[in-house]
């Protein structure tokens, strides 16, 4: 694959990426692609911070419960970058956006403390940038990598590769899941050299205004419980990841070592998990299960737990 690689072949909407509007995007991981290198045009230039509209319950966030709380906007080349600072229930985060001259975008999505690091790592890779002399083709990497970094943030990697080819240099950033299969999609953007320290300097100041505190759940988890039935062991542990707070639930055969089984839920799925464990204990408790059907049968099979027709 060449380094001048097409971006993000969706169709784009009605945005601020386009024509200005609601950003429709979420903080989920799209798989982009990176748009490549391009020609210099002109100097970087470095929109000022725009605080966002307080959202509202039902225009102001979309259905992840996203609120923008602000945005810059860059100019570097023939490229448009847009760093927001958006917040969710499970804390703070920035998403680049990446615009190409053709309209095509890539993005990537950054924890606060990330941004951090990020923003550490662009001051080192000015530095190194600086201290190059002019380009040589004739002593151009094979791969064209001139200077790379890692940074690992749960279950999330971004590679950091200052390179070169016949265009120019650039930093291109890719965040790849460590969920997803190798040699699985991924998100990346090139910033063109020239613009790595107003990129830096837009990313600090937005630091400087929201911290680099992830945000989310602070306080201290609930210690797990245990509980002993006949030859089983249930154990009720809570925890907490990227993708907020979960209860996990296993179950241990004594007959059997080192045998379990465990389910996950999340931290929003208790009260309805209560409800129909109630419900189901009230019914037996009253001697009758004439209230499931077998709707109820049924949905008590599947993923969807829920209530049976009336």
């Amino acid at each position: 694959m060449s380094d001048r690689e097409s971006g993000d072949d969706q169709p784009q909407g009605q945005s601020k990426y386009s024509q200005g509007g609601m950003d429709v995007g979420t903080s989920d991981f799209d798989s982009g692609k990176w748009s490549g290198e391009t020609t210099p045009q002109s100097s970087p230039s470095l929109g000022p911070a725009t605080p966002a509209k307080p959202a509202r319950p039902a225009a102001g966030q979309n259905q992840q419960g996203e609120q923008e709380l602000a945005t810059k906007m860059l100019q570097i080349q023939s490229k448009r970058f847009y760093l927001d600072v958006k917040q969710n229930r499970r804390g703070r985060f920035i998403k680049v956006a990446e615009i190409g001259a053709d309209g095509r975008r890539s993005q990537i999505f950054l924890a606060l403390s990330t941004a951090a690091d990020f923003r550490d790592h662009l001051s080192s890779f000015s530095d190194f940038y600086a201290s190059l002399g002019p380009p040589n083709p004739e002593s151009m990497p094979e791969d064209g990598k001139l200077k790379s970094e890692m940074m690992i943030k749960e279950n999330r990697r971004y590679y950091l590769d200052l390179k070169e080819n016949s265009r120019g240099r650039f930093l291109r950033c890719a965040q790849v899941s460590q969920t997803i299969t190798r040699g699985g999609p991924r998100s990346q953007i090139a910033i063109p050299a020239q613009g790595m320290i107003e990129f830096r300097d837009a990313l600090t100041d937005l630091l400087d205004e929201f911290g680099t505190d992830d945000g989310g759940f602070k306080g201290e988890l609930p210690e797990g419980r245990h509980m002993r039935v006949e030859n089983k062991n249930f154990y009720f542990d809570i925890g907490q990841n990227n993708r907020g707070i979960y209860m996990r639930i296993s179950e241990v055969l004594q007959v059997k070592s080192n045998f379990r089984t465990a389910i996950t839920v999340p931290e929003k799925s208790w009260a309805r998990f209560r409800d129909i464990f109630a419900d189901y204990c009230d019914k037996m408790k009253d001697g009758s299960t004439s209230g499931a059907t077998s709707g109820d049968k049924a949905s008590s099979s599947g993923t969807d737990i829920g209530p049976g027709p009336k």
